[in-house]
């Protein structure tokens, strides 16, 4: 993976660019449910909104599920976070990446991971990222699960305390599932995805267009 590199000195400057010029920077967490195969899908439906950049987290189980090749941008996992810190005065890899990011999109959000951020648990990079997060920056979050999983009672609790934390859940839907049961707790469609991301920004006046 290609190293995190840190803002370039002249960086200050580009908040006296116009909107139009300045691009809005979504980071894309990923988790080890199979909806993580649109993973590609996702990241070329939101490439197509010319003013943002992305670059995607992923957990070591998500990587299961999607090509990295297929990925046409920067990917970062966990071996990354260790590989970049040598010493005390070398970058925090979920440090840079929180602030790096104007959004983070957390698609999907498996039940394990689930409950490791409702409890506070950060043992991997994007847990610690999501742990670090500026609660001013908007966080989504798109829940995908067997259906019996959804549907214990402790998921809509830790879905609720996200929500509380002022993230944002883009609902999942019911659809048969790859294990062949049909109910709710698939992903939702890659397209209410992007439309989510793309109202967020407008709401929060980030730019959306060339």
């Amino acid at each position: 993976m290609e190293p995190f590199s840190p803002p370039e000195p002249g960086f200050p400057a580009e908040k006296s660019l116009s909107v139009a010029q300045k691009k809005t920077r979504v980071l894309v967490g990923v988790t080890g449910s199979v909806a993580a195969l649109k993973l590609p899908l996702l990241i070329a439906e939101l490439l197509k909104l010319p003013a943002l950049e992305v670059k995607v987290v992923t957990t070591e189980r998500a990587k299961h599920f999607y090509d990295a090749q297929e990925i046409p941008v920067t990917l970062y996992s966990d071996e990354d976070e260790w590989q970049l810190w040598k010493g005390r005065s070398d970058p925090v890899l979920h440090i840079e990446l929180r602030r790096w990011a104007d959004l983070m999109l957390v698609a999907p959000l498996d039940a394990n991971t689930l409950a490791k951020l409702a409890n506070g648990i950060c043992d991997n990079l994007l847990t610690c990222v999501i742990r670090a997060w500026d609660l001013s920056k908007p966080l989504l979050f798109c829940p995908a699960m067997n259906t019996a999983m959804w549907e214990h009672p402790i998921t809509a609790q830790q879905v609720d305390k996200l929500k509380g934390f002022g993230y944002t859940e883009i609902p999942c839907v019911v659809k048969k599932l790859v294990c062949g049961d049909e109910g709710r707790g698939a992903m939702a469609e890659v397209w209410t995805i992007v439309e989510s991301v793309k109202k967020i920004l407008e709401e929060r006046d980030l730019p959306t267009e060339s």
